[in-house]
């Protein structure tokens, strides 16, 4: 910032020091010829009166110079002028009476000069007054554009100076903040960022930076209540296994093998259910897609039930034409999470209804169950949260079917949520009929 403010002011310097030169050259050159015009119509005057002088004065560094009809010089200014040959070699016109020029070798005269011509009539010929002053060059003069640099290099550095002052004043409640995000770790959780009361872009950083922390630490208490339950989940199983295998270690003799063998391999199967729910929700997390395509909800829907034997009494109410992009893989789990759900808890019926709301593809799985108290409806999307009800109806479950099938809704730009009914629990899935955008799971 220092520099980029450096280098405008030395830019407006340039043009504003251009500006100056130019306007003040133009009125020098206009004062020089002024004077040059005005010493040559003095000596055209007093060659009118009498006979030639043999010396005229004039201003600084105005020469006057008079010759005769001949080109002789007959007089003029005290000088080489005086006694050299004439310092112009134009004559005026005798219809215009006068002429300028501007001369680079005149005699007399250093460098570049602006030179006017008059012509006088004599009864012998007409003399010819020659007036000459030196152009004013491009800096004016040297005390001029020493004025001029000064100043611009003065007026760069006090730019410099007050950018380096404001940027270094922002900058340094930035560095606070940075200065306490680096402090602040995994170990610290619940500190935050001090807000300025400033309400300005600092501010919103500082907020900003609070609400990350907030979302860092709510997914580092997922995480924290993710490896807890995953692990005690994982525990049990195992133990029951291996309480059973020590059991029949014990008395070999007298273990009915076949069916130590049958209980073992009910728990490695429990087990086995859990890492692969646990696999699924890491692949989610990480929003790996298989495929998007279209996917007909009521197509799949009516495969899924034909394709499955049930105990409970499935009955669909589906709309044609309901499609939506996604992972028809995903989506068929997310319908069969809810559907095994459903079954688990319905006295004897499931409803499935597959319909259009605006612009989102609805599916519904309504049981005739005992419902979920609405106090604890987000509950069971959390992951390994289990009811009562539920431990009781099916042991083995992991507590992970609900919320996979929430992150695929989620992952699909849609919602699963439960509803009110007059009976049983009513799961609805909203997902967009258009493209979805994929969801960063961190997000």
């Amino acid at each position: 910032m220092t520099v980029i403010a450096g280098m405008v002011t030395a830019v407006i310097c340039v043009i504003v020091t251009a500006l100056i030169l130019a306007e003040v050259r133009d009125s020098e050159t206009d004062s020089r010829r002024s004077e040059t015009t005005a010493a040559a119509l003095r000596v055209a005057y007093e060659l009118r009166r009498g006979p030639a002088r043999t010396g005229f004065g004039t201003p600084d560094e105005v020469v006057v110079q008079v010759t005769d009809e001949h080109r002789t010089v007959i007089s003029g200014t005290p000088g080489p002028t005086l006694n050299g040959p004439p310092i112009a070699d134009f004559l005026p016109s005798a219809s215009r009476v006068y002429s300028t020029r501007e001369v680079c070798s005149s005699a007399g005269v250093p460098g570049c000069a602006w030179v006017i011509g008059f012509r006088i009539y004599r009864p012998g010929g007409d003399w010819f007054v020659y007036a000459a002053a030196p152009t004013v060059s491009w800096y004016v003069n040297p005390g001029l554009i020493m004025f001029l640099v000064s100043v611009s290099v003065l007026a760069t550095l006090l730019a410099c100076l007050r950018a380096w002052a404001t940027v270094d004043q922002t900058l340094t409640p930035v560095d606070a903040i940075r200065a306490e995000l680096a402090e602040i770790t995994a170990m610290q959780s619940g500190r935050r960022v001090t807000v300025p009361e400033s309400r300005d872009e600092i501010r919103w950083l500082a907020e900003a930076a609070n609400a990350t922390l907030d979302r860092l630490d709510s997914a580092l208490e997922r995480q924290r209540s993710f490896t807890s339950d995953a692990s005690h989940d994982l525990r049990s199983p195992i133990a029951a296994a291996r309480t059973q295998l020590e059991e029949a270690l014990l008395f070999p003799d007298q273990v009915d093998w076949p069916r130590t063998a049958r209980g073992v391999l009910l728990s490695l199967e429990r087990l086995q259910a859990i890492v692969t729910d646990l696999l699924q929700l890491a692949r989610l997390d990480a929003a790996a897609w298989e495929e998007v395509e279209t996917v007909d909800l009521g197509a799949m829907v009516t495969i899924e039930i034909a394709r499955t034997e049930r105990t409970k009494r499935i009955v669909p109410h589906l709309q044609e034409g309901v499609t939506v992009q996604g992972d028809r893989l995903r989506l068929l789990r997310l319908f069969t999470n809810l559907l095994d759900n459903a079954e688990r808890h319905a006295d004897a019926r499931v409803d499935v209804t597959v319909r259009r709301s605006d612009e989102h593809a609805v599916l519904e799985v309504l049981d005739d169950g005992a419902g979920i108290p609405e106090e604890h409806r987000d509950l069971v999307f959390q992951r390994f949260a289990r009811l009562e009800d539920s431990k009781a109806r099916d042991p083995a479950g992991t507590g992970l079917g609900l919320p996979i099938a929430q992150e695929i809704a989620r992952l699909h730009g849609g919602t699963l949520t439960i509803e009110d009914s007059p009976r049983g629990a009513r799961f609805v899935v909203r997902i967009p009929r258009n493209v979805p955008e994929r969801t960063d799971p961190s997000s």
